[in-house]
């Protein structure tokens, strides 16, 4: 049954990333794959899927992702949790304009498998709000935690761009607002140095149009009662 996993051809399954480590917690280590449809002469790949061998049984267990097509999908497993065994960390880049991405965590421990993150998720959480304000400023808000940030615009764009949006004495000619995508790079990173990984995301503020960007949203996020949560959030500029 799972033998076409292992076949190269544009029909089936093939595998498209492998990592191996104990995920299910009984201190064998198992394989975990990513497989997919793989398009010819193109790096896209379609129906995207997490495949699981429990080191111990040789059984397979496959898991569907909601968003399951795109660029270079990869795996990383790590610890995320503190519980000692290691999580599944998917990415996938969506190939769009705006360089978001797709990122799963799932947790697989007595081969139950588990979604601690998903993409989608985060972005209905984090929201904000990106405002142009007058002498020179952006104003981004984060809902989330309620924070706000100011972005001196003054000196990182030229003078046209400058003078089409503000008249002479820094007032805006008509409001502007901008936005934030989507997450655009979500990284496990062991800031405690505890062998246990946390979690930073970036998310572009983008002004008039997407290539008009502002700078990032960076948030931190670590595992807290049975989820992940905002631990720190800065807002980075060039």
């Amino acid at each position: 049954m799972y033998n076409s996993f292992f076949r190269d051809d544009m029909t089936v399954q093939s595998i498209v990333s492998f990592s191996s480590g104990d995920v299910n917690g009984d201190g064998i280590p198992d394989n975990v794959y990513l497989t997919g449809i793989k398009t010819s002469d193109s790096p896209f790949t379609q129906n995207i899927t997490l495949v699981i061998q429990d080191g111990r049984t040789g059984r397979f267990i496959s898991i569907p992702l909601s968003d399951n097509l795109g660029y270079n999908p990869r795996l990383f497993l790590g610890e995320f949790t503190g519980d000692g065994i290691d999580d599944i960390f998917i990415s996938i880049d969506s190939g769009g304009s705006g360089a978001i991405m797709y990122h799963y965590i799932y947790s697989f421990i007595n081969n139950t498998p588990r979604l601690m993150f998903d993409f989608n998720s985060y972005t209905e959480e984090y929201n904000y709000e990106v405002t142009y304000k007058d002498n020179y400023k952006a104003q981004v808000i984060s809902r989330k935690n309620n924070k706000n940030y100011i972005i001196d615009i003054s000196t990182s764009r030229d003078d046209e761009y400058l003078h089409e949006i503000y008249y002479e004495n820094g007032k805006l000619k008509s409001p502007i607002s901008g936005f934030v995508n989507p997450l655009s790079g979500l990284y496990p990173v062991d800031f405690d140095s505890n062998n246990v990984y946390e979690l930073l995301a970036y998310q572009k503020i983008a002004g008039r149009y997407n290539a008009d960007s502002l700078g990032y949203v960076l948030n931190t996020l670590k595992w807290k009662d049975n989820m992940f949560i905002l631990d720190n959030q800065y807002v980075a500029i060039f």
